[in-house]
C-alpha cells in the first residue's frame, strides 16, 4: 500500500505549479472524500506555500469541493452502495469498520462525521456509510457536520501557512523528502487506525 500512495502523492504534488492547481485542488478535495486516498491537504499546503497571502483562499476551495465530495459519498451510499461503494470499502479493506459506523450513527451521528472530517481518518467511508444508514444519518447532518469539521482542519493549516510560510517553507525545502515519506506513513496509519475504532 505504501508504494502505491506514494506515486500517487507525488502525482497530486505535481499540480502545485500547474495554472490549473486552484481546479485541481477543488476536484482533489470532491474526489477525496468519496472514494480518492490521498486527502487535498497535499496540494493546499504546496499551493499555499508559494502564494501566502492566498492560503485561506485554497482552504476555502479545500472545504467546499470537500463537503460536495461528502455529499457525493453519501449519495453513493444512498443509491450505489451495491454497485459502486461496495468496492470503494473493500478496496481499503475497511468492511468490518464501515459495519462499526453504522452502529456508530445510531447513537452520535454528528460527533463521528466532525471527528472524521477533521481527522486525518478516511472521510470517504463514513460519508458513504452516512447514505447507507440513511436512517440515523439525515443528509443535513452530514452537510452541517462537513461543513464544521472540514474547514476547522483546512483554515487551521491556512492559518500556519499564512502566519509561519516563510519558515515552514525552509523547513519543508530542507527536509522534503523525509517530509513525504512521513505523511504518507500517517495516511497509511489512518486507514490502519479505522480498523481498530
Amino acid at each position: 500500500m505504501f508504494k502505491p500512495l506514494r506515486k500517487l502523492y507525488d502525482w497530486v504534488l505535481s499540480w502545485a505549479h500547474h495554472p490549473a492547481g486552484t481546479w485541481a485542488l477543488f476536484m482533489l478535495a470532491v474526489a477525496e472524500s468519496s472514494f480518492f486516498p490521498v486527502p487535498p491537504d497535499v496540494l493546499q499546503i504546496a499551493l499555499g506555500l508559494e502564494k501566502p497571502k492566498r492560503s485561506f483562499w485554497y482552504a476555502t476551495v479545500s472545504s467546499a469541493g470537500s463537503v460536495l465530495g461528502g455529499v457525493f459519498g453519501y449519495f453513493i451510499g444512498l443509491f450505489l452502495y451495491e454497485s459502486v461503494g461496495k468496492d470503494i470499502i473493500d478496496f481499503y479493506h475497511l468492511q468490518a469498520t464501515f459495519e462499526k459506523v453504522g452502529g456508530y450513527y445510531q447513537a452520535q451521528a454528528f460527533w463521528w462525521i466532525f471527528v472524521a472530517a477533521f481527522t486525518p481518518i478516511p472521510f470517504k467511508v463514513f460519508t458513504i456509510a452516512a447514505g447507507v444508514y440513511h436512517a440515523y444519518v439525515p443528509l443535513s447532518i452530514l452537510i452541517v457536520a462537513s461543513a464544521v469539521g472540514r474547514p476547522a482542519r483546512f483554515f487551521l493549516v491556512a492559518a500556519l501557512i499564512y502566519f509561519f510560510g516563510p519558515r515552514i517553507k525552509t523547513f519543508i525545502d530542507r527536509y522534503f523528502n523525509w517530509l513525504t515519506v512521513a505523511f504518507t506513513v500517517l495516511l497509511v496509519g489512518g486507514f490502519l487506525l479505522m480498523k481498530y475504532l
